[in-house]
């Protein structure tokens, strides 16, 4: 009364996940999305009924395919399951995710290892974006073990290299999509900034943070939590969105002067809850905000000032992340020649999801 679905859980970053090949789920969105649901145990506040790690860092879902695109590899759609709701959002990307792309791609014989490093070039179906993924692969078989740690993980890994090229106007196709580095909402000054993620940044001072408080200290201000949802919803509109009240886009960061040396302080929200770390692609758009003049980041970070910008450490919650940023954001023909950053992934479990074949009877097995 089951039907099994093969899968492989990977880490990816700071976050965790099945991935699926495409031709192993249903073709048609409304069925597949039932399947996610059912995949992961949502709507339930523990997932208890799936595999879903009750939290939004643990309820995503990776869909690859061989693609037919020119010079490029793999397809990679994803997915965020909501944990309490039944509802699957596949409008933004997922960068931590992505640091697995690579490697599924290479286990499920979709791309064949090339030395003792092998790169391969993802399309995010999310975003329509390219991302060169860089892993090694010493005598032809994919390398977990290393001496890399990143803020959030814990232990060490073999590194994955990231390199966003082409994530300018990921979602709204503008780099500033309400046609200026700051608008004014609620009396709050806020940028709105798509590279890699659409996000909506603030300075924390103005809502009356430091934008050093944990995580948990953030999410338990059920005041400052309603505040900023109300900003980000007219923010959605003004970035040409439309209601996003059911969406996870645009994403918010709040932002501060650095307070450990580095370049910049984010606080991510995914939007419900505050990032115990830091997303990829937000960081990707964070990074890319320093250098945008006349924006909230660029203010506090002081980025924009310079005539390059290099290494780019964003402090987040339990660390730092960094983007190593080469890029020209101050004209009418914006570019990004590099924006790449070291992750680390694992494969945690490989096998078969099995849901009730009330949700899906195809049994692929």
């Amino acid at each position: 009364m089951q039907t099994k679905i093969p899968c492989i859980v990977m880490r990816g970053g700071t976050s965790r996940g099945p991935f699926f090949l495409a031709t192993d789920l249903p073709s048609d969105q409304p069925t597949r999305d039932e399947v996610l649901l059912a995949v992961m145990g949502s709507a339930h506040e523990y997932q208890v009924d799936g595999i879903g790690g009750a939290t939004p860092f643990t309820s995503k879902v990776a869909i690859i395919s061989k693609s037919n695109r020119p010079n490029i590899d793999v397809d990679y759609l994803f997915a965020q399951v909501l944990v309490n709701e039944r509802r699957v959002d596949t409008k933004p990307n997922c960068g931590n995710m992505l640091s697995a792309v690579g490697s599924f791609a290479i286990e499920r014989l979709l791309v064949k290892p090339t030395g003792d490093k092998t790169t391969i070039k993802i399309f995010n179906v999310n975003t329509q974006a390219v991302v060169e993924a860089i892993v090694e692969t010493p005598h032809g078989e994919i390398n977990y073990d290393g001496e890399v740690s990143i803020d959030g993980v814990p232990g060490t890994a073999a590194p994955v290299l990231l390199n966003f090229t082409s994530a300018i106007g990921s979602v709204t196709g503008k780099l500033l999509p309400t046609g200026q580095p700051t608008n004014i909402i609620q009396g709050i000054t806020v940028s709105c900034v798509d590279v890699a993620m659409p996000m909506m940044l603030i300075d924390a001072e103005q809502l009356g943070k430091t934008g050093h408080e944990t995580a948990s200290e953030l999410d338990h201000d059920l005041e400052f939590m309603r505040k900023i949802e109300s900003i980000r919803l007219e923010a959605g509109h003004l970035m040409g969105l439309g209601d996003v009240s059911q969406s996870v886009v645009p994403k918010i960061g709040l932002l501060a002067k650095p307070a450990h040396g580095g370049t910049i302080s984010s606080r991510y929200f995914v939007p419900y809850s505050c990032h115990k770390a830091h997303a990829v692609t937000g960081a990707v758009c964070v990074a890319s905000a320093c250098a945008i003049p006349g924006t909230v980041a660029a203010r506090l970070s002081g980025v924009a000032a310079s005539s390059s910008q290099g290494m780019i450490d964003i402090e987040h919650p339990t660390g730092k992340i960094t983007i190593d940023l080469d890029a020209s954001l101050s004209n009418s023909n914006p570019v990004i020649r590099k924006a790449a950053l070291v992750r680390t992934a694992r494969k945690v479990f490989e096998g078969y999801s099995c849901i009730p074949k009330t949700v899906w009877a195809n049994n692929l097995t």
